[in-house]
């Protein structure tokens, strides 16, 4: 039997489970996390969640956390709607409980290491995976491995300065609400009905997500990206603008050779987290 790893996303709100076996999720468990409550209680839901998953052999146990944490320790430093986490050691926690090894990591890095071992990004060396949501950050697979950076804050190519803001100002939600007081939502029902105003928008952002791709061509080179996050899911729409606005790339090879994907994966924060077991493994 294929080797058994439990993936979790881990959010601000809720928490999904997922037992992994081969390149399926045999197994789930999603539920609402007492975000409000103490620090114990939060763990205390994670590994409520996990047991109803986990199963003899597991390998390890993979989470994706939307924050702050030092990877090598496994310390959880902030995570965005849980207050009472300022410094917790949840790989040490976990390990403890589980009697396994616990792998974690952002959610950026578990999207790139999901895409390249259960996704798009599989069989290739260097690959971005870059999320378009409420945010924008990309995760990094550099030589068959996940690239972190010192402080696991490698990929941040939304933080870049741009215009009067950054990236992530200008191709995140923030775009559809902030310019064009709606969400992107909207606008992608509405380009679906053929609404001439929302392909507008859509070509406002693919000009506005050219300068992230540029970006991330310049500095890492990889030999494909791959979008994912709740934009992304318009892709379609702002397509053929992206690479309108990819044209002027100085370097042409790299415009010639570089694939743009959108995620075809469900259930791909569970399947990255899972993925670190690999990453965690490709590094000894």
């Amino acid at each position: 039997m294929d080797s058994s790893i439990i993936g979790v996303d881990l959010g601000g709100t809720n928490i999904r489970c997922g037992l992994v076996q081969g390149q399926e999720i045999k197994k789930t468990d999603s539920r609402k996390i007492r975000s409000g409550g103490t620090e114990t209680e939060v763990i205390e839901d994670i590994i409520q969640s996990i047991t109803q998953v986990i199963v003899p052999g597991v390998k390890s146990i993979g989470i994706g956390v939307p924050g702050i944490l030092n990877t090598k320790e496994g310390i959880v430093y902030d995570v965005q709607n849980i207050p009472s986490w300022k410094e917790v050691p949840l790989k040490a926690i976990l390990e403890q409980h589980f009697q396994v090894a616990v792998h974690l990591n952002n959610d950026a890095n578990c999207f790139a290491a999901g895409e390249w071992q259960y996704g798009k990004g599989k069989g290739y060396h260097n690959m971005a995976g870059l999320i378009l949501g409420t945010g924008v950050a990309a995760g990094l697979i550099c030589d068959n491995q996940l690239y972190e950076g010192r402080n696991c804050g490698a990929g941040e190519f939304g933080m870049l300065p741009y215009l009067e803001h950054n990236y992530e100002f200008y191709c995140s939600g923030n775009y559809f609400s902030h310019f064009h007081h709606t969400s992107g939502e909207e606008v992608f029902k509405r380009a679906n009905m053929g609404d001439p105003a929302a392909f507008q928008i859509f070509n406002g952002y693919g000009k506005h997500l050219s300068g992230v791709i540029k970006a991330i061509l310049f500095t890492v080179d990889p030999e494909v990206i791959i979008l994912g996050g709740s934009v992304s899911k318009s892709f379609a729409f702002f397509k053929a603008s992206l690479w309108h606005h990819l044209e002027d790339f100085p370097y042409k090879p790299v415009i010639k050779n570089i694939l743009i994907e959108n995620s075809a994966r469900e259930n791909i924060a569970i399947l990255g987290a899972a993925a670190l077991h690999f990453s965690a493994a490709a590094k000894l």
